[in-house]
């Protein structure tokens, strides 16, 4: 019989079903716990109500991943989630008819609290934001190369989150870059580059949508990257002219391959969106489709003011560089931002600039991206197709 599990007590009655417990409602356990550990929980009348991970070095001291008292967190618990998400994303989502590549795991949304999986044709990246998640990184990793045979493996976590969960995790060396398919397209990913898991696999969908106003017409495709939306752009929606602008040189380097790997004729140029922008608005140069999609601009509270403030701006000129009836898609992937703040933004924006927006479409992340209800903080991304008039 395994030993007894360390038992960690709530400040609270435990009324809610959210897998997060924050370190204030948490008693400090009289004995150290290793961060990370799997523990039972009591709410404060001494009642039994999950088992998940105890990190008291975290602000989210507790992750709770069951509420059967039953359920052990062990090799088959995670054998039976990961099979459970990789049904939704195979037999109802059907996603390897469109792709090789998509995220097996959800974090919160697949019940792996801390752990995102994305797999990219032969190699599978798995992303830790939990100590408890680090430490079975070996269990995660010898179950993902059951079920993909011959498959390879990347892990990692930033550093930021290592600090913050209280772990180590030495460097592994990148694997070598593999070549996705995404809708009859082909992009070259790169796992273990400074770009989260190797490539957005959550605007897939946007991607696609977008191309569908794409013909004919002239697009600019600002914080392009890789060149996901600006390749999908020319080949799939069969624009006339694409530009595709990063500061990134890495990026920008790497969305050259993907265009040719695609034969697409695509102008890339490395650039700060705003200087581009202004150099480029007085010239008269306008675009009849605009993709602005930066990157997370902030993951701390006290800076979302700031992060708006440049959310605004660079928004402000791109619709300016919009052509009289052209279409924007605008995006914001910072969890910190709701739907309803970004669209006041948006209409500030659009206000400033002398522009009014007929907004089209709302959309999110990739269904491969999902959340549940009671952990809203799993929707992060929002994806606003507007026309610009």
């Amino acid at each position: 019989m395994p030993d007894p599990l360390p038992v960690v007590r709530l400040k609270i009655v435990r009324r809610s079903s959210h897998p997060w417990i924050f370190q204030k409602m948490v008693e400090k356990p009289a004995a150290r716990i290793a961060p990370g550990s799997v523990v039972d929980v009591q709410d404060r009348d001494g009642q039994w109500v999950g088992r998940g991970f105890y990190n008291g070095h975290s602000r989210i001291s507790l992750r709770v991943l069951t509420a059967d008292a039953a359920e052990p967190i062990d090799t088959a618990w995670f054998a039976r989630r990961i099979d459970q998400a990789l049904t939704l994303r195979r037999d109802w989502l059907n996603l390897e008819q469109v792709t090789d590549s998509f995220r097996i795991s959800h974090a919160e949304a697949d019940g792996l609290s801390g752990l995102v999986i994305d797999k990219f044709a032969d190699i599978q990246v798995m992303e830790f934001f939990s100590a408890g998640m680090f430490r079975f990184r070996e269990t995660i990793r010898d179950l993902l190369i059951e079920r993909f045979p011959g498959s390879r493996t990347y892990w990692f976590a930033e550093e930021h989150v290592q600090k913050q969960e209280s772990f180590d995790l030495r460097p592994m060396e990148a694997p070598t870059p593999t070549v996705i398919r995404e809708h009859g397209l082909r992009y070259r990913v790169a796992p273990g580059s400074k770009h989260k898991t190797g490539f957005f696999l959550d605007q897939r969908e946007n991607r696609k949508a977008l191309a569908g106003f794409c013909k004919g017409r002239k697009v600019l495709d600002l914080c392009c990257n890789s060149g996901g939306f600006a390749i999908s752009a020319k080949v799939v929606g069969e624009a006339a002219e694409v530009i595709g602008v990063d500061l990134d040189e890495q990026a920008i380097g790497l969305a050259k391959q993907n265009a040719n790997l695609n034969q697409a004729q695509i102008r890339f140029v490395q650039a700060d969106l705003f200087a581009w922008l202004r150099d480029v608005l007085p010239s008269g140069q306008r675009f009849d489709v605009i993709v602005l999609d930066p990157s997370k601009q902030t993951r701390d509270r006290e800076e979302v003011d700031l992060a708006m403030k440049r959310y605004l701006d660079m928004n402000r000129l791109a619709l300016q560089a919009v052509s009289p009836g052209g279409l924007i898609l605008t995006c914001s992937c910072t969890g910190l931002v709701s739907e309803e703040y970004f669209l006041d933004m948006l209409r500030r924006a659009a206000w400033q600039a002398g522009r009014v927006l007929q907004v089209i479409r709302i959309t999110g992340a990739a269904a491969d991206h999902p959340f549940r209800l009671h952990v809203p903080e799993g929707r992060y991304l929002k994806a606003i197709f507007a026309r610009v008039e």
